[in-house]
């Protein structure tokens, strides 16, 4: 009896394992004929590289000072050092060095922001998309509400008064974020709970938590992860932002938008402490938003038929 539902198992694992196998070459085809979306892959994944192994990477400690070697040039240009490939800032600290340790900032801020956002507005989407009537309007409302204030005005008071660091800009972007999601989520539930299988799992007395993990969740799981995608790009931009004013990452942690601000007051002595912070924010910000376009003809099926 046992060897019976053995033999009977195991197809239905080998069909299954089958399946992911096959969505995965099709989605590696599909992203290496994609130039932009093959472009944008090779970008974050060398970041991430970089981001994850930048003890090794780095040729100096980001925030060793060294008065001797102050605003020193790039080492390719006359007046550079050979140890100092992209120049020091105007405490002698390499520039390189500090990009490369700032990478992990800036991933860590803008993927947590983007998950917490991610969260809060999935559950606000699922639910009012779902229940509908009063809950429906009370939850929109707040969306209304929140969608009222300037991200960064509020961004600013929220630091302002919480005082700036890692956590708190996490939990701030997160909370400042959660809107696109909620919306987005709501109006795909709309749709899907209208749907033969959902109305069928009703009928039968399926639990609506049950329904709304099972069903609906998994339907609306791609347009998070086409949004997120992008947002990351945004919550980047913004990090970099609030740094430069002094609100972001404080000393002695390293950030992009941190060397950018060190550098704003040496524009026209010394370039190079603005512009290769400023090239690295471009370039992953770019490297996210070729990866999200791809997702987005992948994973959304109207943006293909548009196409």
């Amino acid at each position: 009896m046992s060897a019976n539902i053995q033999h009977t198992a195991d197809p239905i694992g080998i069909k299954s394992e089958k399946k992911k196998r096959n969505a995965f070459v099709s989605l590696s085809k599909s992203l290496l004929k994609s130039k932009t979306g093959t472009f944008g892959f090779l970008i974050i994944i060398i970041v991430f590289f970089i981001a994850v192994f930048a003890p090794l990477l780095a040729p100096h400690d980001p925030n060793a000072i060294n008065p001797v070697k102050m605003l020193q040039p790039p080492s390719w240009l006359d007046g550079g050092e050979s140890g100092y490939f992209l120049g020091t800032d105007n405490l002698g600290r390499d520039i390189l060095s500090r990009i490369i340790y700032g990478s992990r900032v800036s991933l860590l801020v803008g993927i947590s922001s983007v998950i917490l956002a991610g969260i809060i507005g999935i559950l606000i989407g699922l639910v009012s998309g779902y229940y509908g009537k009063w809950i429906d309007a009370i939850l929109m409302r707040l969306v209304d509400s929140f969608l009222s204030i300037p991200n960064i005005l509020f961004a600013l008071v929220f630091l302002a008064v919480f005082g700036p660091s890692v956590p708190t800009l996490i939990i701030v972007l997160g909370v400042t974020n959660w809107t696109a999601y909620a919306r987005i989520v709501r109006g795909e539930t709309l749709s899907i709970k209208e749907r033969e299988y959902v109305r069928a799992a009703r009928s039968l007395g399926v639990k609506n938590v049950k329904i709304i993990v099972r069903h609906i969740l998994p339907n609306v799981i791609s347009s998070f992860i086409v949004i997120s995608t992008l947002s990351v790009a945004t919550t980047i931009i913004l990090e970099a932002s609030l740094s430069f004013l002094g609100l972001g990452v404080q000393p002695p942690t390293v950030s992009w938008g941190g060397i950018l601000s060190d550098g704003r007051d040496y524009l026209a002595t010394s370039w190079w402490l603005a512009t290769f912070p400023g090239l690295a924010i471009t370039i992953t910000v770019l490297g996210i938003i070729f990866l999200g376009d791809w997702l987005r003809d992948v994973l959304d099926p109207r943006s293909q038929s548009r196409s």
